[in-house]
């Protein structure tokens, strides 16, 4: 008999088992919804004529009951932010907080009763990320933004994820310092990323425009040509000068040199008449003899006096 108790103890603990279990699989699943602040949130079930809002284990916050929407249980914080389309039937949460994350149930009892539970979770805006150069020789940057719920910061390079961080202290900055390949500079972005939106930015000019040294590899070869066009214009530069100065020096040489104005002159030799005694008297000249012994006399007027002599000569002759 008491096997028989024990085992009729067993069968009712597995029947309520199966009842409970029945009855919690019957449970409505949260439907999991997201929301910014600042902005509206909308419950998308129909209350036409009755039913209730309710907030987690606050109970009730908005009714309506034959199609007027009364308050009940209403916080300080929901007021003039709850309320009910009578045109629509659904009730929507205006300017939204984060402290209104939580757990909503739209009850609808117009045709019976029924019930739909939203797992609401209100996130922060994302602020933009700031690239800064922290090093512009290395073209090293920082990435940095202001962090907030389920935040996360990353640095891609083209599709590829680099490296990424997130916090979940909301009142830090979260930031990634990232070394730059100069020559794919272009390819490489900075995300800040929450499940409802996402904020991008790219690596600044002046991190490789920081240094006027540094050329790229495509750069090398115009670099290259350059300083050998350079090279070869200053040797042409150089051999036309040398040349110009050689030419200058050797023509002062012959302006200065009375050795060389000598050699461009043909003598002739002078053969000296002595006049007899009368002849001076003849010329008609005055002061011969003392014009021939003036020792500043040039080789030019010597002959020109002995021209002038013969010439008389011949006439008295």
């Amino acid at each position: 008999m008491l096997f028989s108790q024990r085992k009729k103890l067993k069968v009712t603990l597995l029947h309520l088992f199966v009842l409970c279990a029945a009855q919690h699989s019957a449970q409505p699943e949260a439907s999991q919804v997201k929301g910014l602040v600042g902005k509206i949130h909308c419950f998308p079930v129909m209350v036409l004529k009755s039913g209730n809002l309710l907030y987690g284990d606050r109970g009730n916050i908005v009714r309506v009951y034959l199609g007027k929407q009364t308050s009940t249980n209403l916080e300080e914080r929901f007021k003039n932010r709850l309320h009910w389309n009578n045109v629509t039937g659904f009730f929507t949460l205006t300017d939204l907080q984060i402290d209104d994350s939580g757990v909503y149930t739209v009850e609808n009892i117009d045709e019976g009763k029924t019930t739909h539970t939203f797992l609401l979770t209100v996130y922060y805006v994302l602020s933009k990320p700031q690239v800064t150069v922290h090093d512009n020789i290395s073209c090293s940057v920082v990435c940095s933004v202001e962090n907030g719920r389920e935040v996360t910061l990353s640095w891609y390079k083209g599709g590829k994820i680099l490296n990424q961080t997130s916090s979940t202290d909301h009142n830090i900055t979260l930031s990634i310092p990232l070394k730059v390949d100069e020559q794919n500079r272009d390819s490489y972005r900075c995300e800040a990323a929450n499940p409802v939106s996402k904020e991008t930015a790219v690596v600044p000019h002046s991190c490789i425009e920081s240094d006027p040294f540094k050329v790229t590899d495509g750069d090398e070869r115009t670099q290259g040509r350059l300083i050998i066009a350079v090279i070869c214009i200053l040797v042409a530069s150089g051999l036309g000068l040398a040349i110009y100065l050689k030419k200058r020096r050797n023509g002062h040489s012959h302006a200065d040199s009375p050795e060389r104005e000598q050699d461009d002159i043909q003598y002739a030799e002078i053969t000296h008449i002595k006049p007899a005694e009368n002849q001076e008297e003849g010329t008609g000249i005055q002061g011969l003899e003392s014009l021939r012994d003036n020792p500043n006399l040039t080789v030019y007027d010597t002959l020109q006096l002995h021209r002038m002599a013969a010439s008389e000569n011949v006439d008295t002759a």
